[in-house]
């Protein structure tokens, strides 16, 4: 359930990814009371699995961590870090202070990285746990859309101009397809992540074999018992001071290719809503422009390519950060992945609600739609109508020189601003008298398997994506503007 927001300051910048775009849940996943809370948890984790195997950490020691998980002093943290310069220190005496006996047991062993990368590694797993079921929402909400509107002919583009017929739902699952591959993508990087674990300054765990008295068996499963404690069945075999890098840049290019299907959606959106054949929900009180009254504006489409561009050049930050790494670990990437890694969750957080918004009320113009197939028929037609001439005892090169030279005409009237007289012509020339013209211009004719194109998607990549995720793909609630 969302939480209530604390009342936005006006006289100091606050993100608009929070305040305009994502949800409660992913902005207090990335909260300070969330990675500050679970620094905590790890330290109790720590401390239990410490004293299970056999540290001599007393009972109280773990009993008053346990009793101080959520209630952070955040002002005397501040206190200790601008005197002590430095994050983590400054938490680990403020919960000493919270918690008397546990002071000279937090931390035992561990290097800075094992509450940092611990903490973000959980927020990679549990943001892409609440990504993936509204991507799947997504994805679910075209599948109804497409089936629909399966049979439904419309002029397919190429070039951005009118080519062969496909159908609209046969469109969709275009746009379907793409989030679909999206979807595999973050269901494999969360498959992937393990927990940096208990590593040590330099991923030796060299502090932990000499708290263990040389003992690799404890050691081993130390890290085994901390991984299972923080929700992980395993962490990485090896590391340096940090998890590697590397897993920041595939889980932001994960992110990125969300970002790319939506942009391609919401262009194509864009473009249909100029041509009035599908327009994006707008309201009875909607404003599309504050001197343009007239204006329909896809403004929420607009937004979701505004944001994807955000998404797709945050996702070039964890690549250099990767890159850029020095052996064992450079604080370089501290600063950046602040910010880089919050943000591409956010912003991709915020995308899908409006994608979730968008997909759910997407209005179809068919008249609009008919009428645009209407005026490019008479042209696509010309090679059955070619074919059924040359069946009616006609000569091909001359049926094929003929049509050619009322086709040209015709498109000389349209640019002139009159209308397709291209089936008038060809119906007055002799040479087609045999030819029931008529009978060839169902629109139906000249979309190939479109509709069982679409059945087939639905069952063999919606269906199985229903499946895995049925109630638990979220809506997108109220949309901010």
């Amino acid at each position: 359930m969302s939480k209530s927001r604390p009342e936005t300051r006006h006289d100091i910048y606050t993100s608009p990814l929070v305040e305009r775009n994502a949800s409660d849940e992913m902005a207090a996943l990335f909260s300070p009371q969330f990675k500050h809370s679970t620094w905590r948890r790890l330290w109790l984790a720590l401390a239990e699995s410490e004293q299970q195997l056999g540290l001599d950490i007393p009972d109280e020691a773990v009993t008053q961590l346990r009793a101080h998980l959520d209630d952070i002093d955040f002002a005397r943290a501040a206190e200790h870090e601008r005197a002590l310069r430095h994050d983590v220190m400054a938490h680990i005496h403020t919960l000493g202070e919270a918690a008397p006996a546990a002071k000279p047991f937090i931390h035992l062993g561990a290097t800075s990285c094992y509450v940092t990368d611990n903490t973000e590694l959980i927020q990679l797993r549990d943001g892409l746990k609440l990504l993936a079921p509204k991507l799947a929402a997504v994805i679910g909400q075209l599948g109804d859309f497409a089936a629909k509107y399966r049979a439904l002919p419309t002029l397919g583009f190429t070039h951005y101009q009118p080519a062969q017929l496909v159908t609209v739902g046969k469109r969709a699952t275009l746009w379907a397809q793409d989030f679909a591959t999206d979807l595999l993508e973050l269901e494999r990087r969360l498959g992937d992540l393990r927990a940096r674990g208990v590593k040590g300054t330099t991923g030796t765990q060299a502090s932990f074999l000499a708290l263990f008295d040389g003992d690799h068996g404890k050691v081993e499963q130390l890290d085994r018992v901390v991984c299972r404690k923080i929700g992980f069945e395993r962490s990485y075999a090896v590391t340096g001071q940090t998890y590697p890098r590397k897993v920041d840049a595939q889980v932001a290019d994960a992110l990125a290719g969300v970002a790319i299907s939506a942009h391609k959606f919401a262009n194509d959106m864009r473009l249909l809503a100029n041509l009035r054949q599908v327009d994006e929900p707008f309201e009875d009180k909607q404003v599309g422009s504050s001197a343009m009254a007239y204006k329909r504006n896809p403004m929420r489409c607009e937004r979701i390519t505004a944001l994807a561009r955000l998404v797709m050049s945050l996702a070039d930050s964890p690549r250099q950060t990767a890159a850029e790494q020095w052996f064992e670990r450079t604080l370089d990437d501290s600063a950046n992945r602040r910010v880089a890694i919050a943000e591409l969750f956010l912003a991709v957080d915020g995308i899908l609600r409006i994608l979730l918004n968008v997909t759910a009320g997407m209005v179809v113009n068919e008249a609009v739609i008919a009428r645009a197939v209407a005026d490019e028929l008479p042209f696509m037609a010309t090679e059955n109508i070619l074919m059924a001439a040359v069946a009616a005892g006609g000569d091909r090169q001359d049926l094929h020189e003929r049509i050619r030279t009322h086709s040209l005409a015709a498109v000389a009237e349209i640019k002139a601003g009159r209308s397709n007289d291209l089936l008038a012509r060809l119906g007055a020339d002799r040479a087609f008298a045999k030819v029931d013209i008529g009978a060839l211009l169902d629109p139906a004719r000249f979309v190939g398997r479109s509709p069982q194109q679409v059945d087939a998607f639905l069952a063999e990549v919606v269906a199985p994506i229903r499946r895995r995720y049925g109630d638990a793909a979220a809506g997108a609630g109220q949309l901010r503007v």
